[in-house]
């Protein structure tokens, strides 16, 4: 790991254990948010000056920041796709392969908020939900575990949160053509979303579109229309070994 990237690694975990958003931790050190995205990612060339500010408000020195650990970073793997990209699935069986622990995000976002996603949704809104992502992954991420990480379809709609992520794991976009989507919701027993929204197949063709652009920004895509599960896996275990 370069300088940068492990600058980058280390800020963003002074700041996410500290339960600090990016925009709190520009307001205590000056640095702007725009810049602290570039920072996390490893592609932020920092001046003594800057970095002497960011060290001030973690309360440590510029050495503290600069200093790269020893020891091997965790390994995480992160699955993003939109509902019924198979990431539930598909992210258990890479992590038996892997021997590795498979965590959902919005399972641990339901933990911290002692509800269902439904209810979180229907009594605060997105805005609440995406929040809690945020500092829940970071949270999860502190933990400094190896782990295969499902994460929830909109996480790439959040900037910060979908850069801390990055930052930190290898994603693969689990690409999938809308029917495919449909078809394995509808597998799974859900039928609601043809019983309650007759619009619902385009609105499904029409968000799949708004956000592949923000999926293909993963490190990987990893086609699986047609594909079985076994195949996708091998897949998935050449590019994360």
């Amino acid at each position: 790991m370069d300088v940068l990237q492990a600058l980058g690694a280390k800020v963003s975990e002074a700041r996410t254990g500290r339960g600090w958003t990016l925009r709190e931790l520009a307001e205590r050190s000056g640095v702007s948010v725009r810049f602290l995205v570039q920072l996390e990612a490893g592609r932020g060339n920092i001046s003594i000056k800057r970095l002497s500010d960011l060290a001030d408000a973690f309360g440590v020195t510029a050495s503290d920041l600069l200093r790269q650990d020893r020891a091997v970073p965790p390994r995480v793997v992160a699955l993003l796709g939109l509902r019924g990209a198979g990431k539930t699935t598909i992210g258990k069986q890479l992590a038996r392969r892997l021997r590795l622990r498979f965590v959902e995000l919005d399972r641990r976002i339901e933990k911290a908020a002692d509800m269902s996603l439904a209810e979180l949704f229907s009594l605060y809104g997105e805005e609440r939900y995406r929040r809690l992502e945020r500092e829940t992954l970071g949270r999860l991420l502190a933990e400094n575990a190896s782990i295969v990480l499902a994460t929830g379809g909109g996480i790439v709609a959040s900037p910060d949160t979908y850069a801390l992520l990055k930052s930190r794991a290898t994603t693969i976009w689990l690409r999938a053509a809308a029917e495919d989507h449909w078809n394995r919701v509808v597998r799974q027993g859900d039928r609601r979303p043809m019983a309650d929204h007759p619009q619902a197949m385009a609105d499904l063709r029409a968000l799949l579109a708004a956000r592949e652009p923000l999926y293909a920004g993963a490190d990987h895509t990893v086609n699986t229309s047609g594909r079985t599960v076994d195949d996708i896996v091998d897949e998935l275990l050449q590019i994360s070994s």
